[in-house]
């Protein structure tokens, strides 16, 4: 049951950090702009993450509600925070320091799940081909610079590298491995399970951490689907059964630092993302994008302010909470933790909320935020109401009394007690 910590959890943080913080202009920098690696090299001369604090990272998430923090190891430029015995092309060779180690004992310190993302793509590698996804796709001579190279010699430095992660760090929780895409586009494959040989990677990942979920993106079967940047409409099934899933998404759309980008997402909006998610037995894993120097952005830290001080409120309702067997009102969502239903109201309605099948079901119900007790009423359809009684719900259906102003939080949530009838 490796994921039972992860269905309790419910909400984690991803941190991208690497040289593309520096250039500020997207994760993917070097290959929309089909940079070589003597043009992305000057971010490796002048990577400077002085104010990059692995533990303030850890204690923000921690204040956000979250239970888990996943860090980016290696993006797709193959810059390693680590010191990889395989590759000078690290945080160790540019500022001598391991900011993994940093990351991994942060974490543990605040009490957190330890999670790793390792990228499958190496663009700096000398072994691995160009394709459709790569910087160099549309030189002229990258046919020619291919024959060089050799994707068995690069398979065994990734297994090698992922060697080194899931053995000098002590127990890892969570490994986020990024992307498998087989699919052929302008003329040629990409990169399937096979360049990876995806099999015996799992396999050796079983074998070094026998605890640790891994994510579906080796394009093979493992342990939990992460829907990316949209939200599933409900819960996941294959075969009918459950899947476990996680949906990443980010605060702007971009997952590095990208200083310009001001499509900022609101708080309100992320926290119903995470509660829809948590209503269909899904997590969140929500991005943060250090800057250049490795702080968190302003604009980031005041949108999860704002979520940690809903979460401090309404934790109950995501944090061992899942999906609840009743049909929720139009107003919101529900989510369910042992005998308490949660109604995420993501629209005040004026003075009633009526709960189709819960009459009789429900003992005490209150306002989550301020835990003010809430009346409840129950129609009688065969009655004829006057012009000042709620009216035509049907036979079995609970009301609940509201007040007029809407409780002056990111999203009220109103806690039903169950009788267990």
């Amino acid at each position: 049951m490796r994921q039972d910590w992860f269905d309790h959890a419910r909400f984690g943080m991803f941190v991208h950090f690497g040289l593309y913080s520096a250039a500020a202009r997207h994760e993917w920098v070097q290959n929309r702009e089909r940079l070589t690696d003597a043009e992305y090299r000057t971010y490796f001369d002048h990577f400077d993450p002085d104010l990059f604090d692995a533990r303030a990272i850890a204690r923000r998430a921690k204040e956000t509600g979250m239970g888990y923090v996943v860090l980016t190891t290696k993006h797709h430029d193959g810059f390693c925070l680590w010191d990889s015995a395989l590759t000078d092309f690290t945080s160790a060779t540019a500022v001598s320091r391991d900011l993994v180690r940093e990351f991994v004992d942060a974490m543990r310190g605040e009490g957190l799940k330890v999670g790793l993302y390792h990228s499958l793509i190496d663009w700096h590698h000398p072994d691995f081909t160009i394709d459709w996804n790569h910087p160099r796709r549309d030189d002229p001579d990258a046919a020619a610079l291919n024959a060089g190279r050799d994707m068995s010699r690069y398979r065994d430095h990734l297994h090698g590298q992922i060697r080194e992660l899931l053995t000098g760090y002590g127990d890892i929780d969570y490994l986020f491995f990024d992307f498998t895409y087989p699919e052929e586009k302008q003329g040629g494959l990409g990169k399937g399970p096979q360049d990876w040989d995806a099999e015996a990677l799992l396999a050796m990942c079983r074998e070094l951490q026998p605890g640790m979920l891994v994510n579906d993106r080796l394009g093979i079967p493992a342990d939990f689907v992460t829907p990316e940047q949209y939200q599933p409409t409900s819960p996941l099934m294959r075969d009918g059964r459950p899947v476990v899933w996680e949906a990443c998404q980010t605060l702007n759309g971009s997952w590095g630092y990208d200083r310009d980008n001001t499509d900022q997402k609101s708080a309100q909006l992320l926290v119903q993302m995470l509660v829809d998610s948590v209503s269909m037995d899904g997590n969140m894993l929500l991005n943060i994008g250090p800057d250049g120097r490795g702080a968190v952005v302003p604009r980031d830290a005041a949108t999860l302010s704002e979520i940690g001080e809903w979460m401090r409120l309404h934790r109950g309702s995501v944090v061992g909470a899942g999906h609840a067997p009743f049909t929720p009102p139009r107003e919101g969502v529900y989510t369910q933790r042992g005998d308490r239903l949660y109604l995420h109201l993501l629209a005040w309605p004026l003075g009633f909320v009526h709960l189709p099948g819960l009459a009789g079901k429900v003992s005490y119900a209150r306002l989550l935020s301020d835990g003010s007790w809430l009346r409840t009423s129950v129609s009688d359809p065969d009655q004829r109401a006057s012009h000042m009684t709620p009216a035509g719900e049907a036979e079995g259906t609970l009301t609940v009394h509201l007040p007029v102003r809407r409780p002056d939080v990111v999203l009220p949530v109103i806690e039903l007690v169950l009788t267990g009838e």
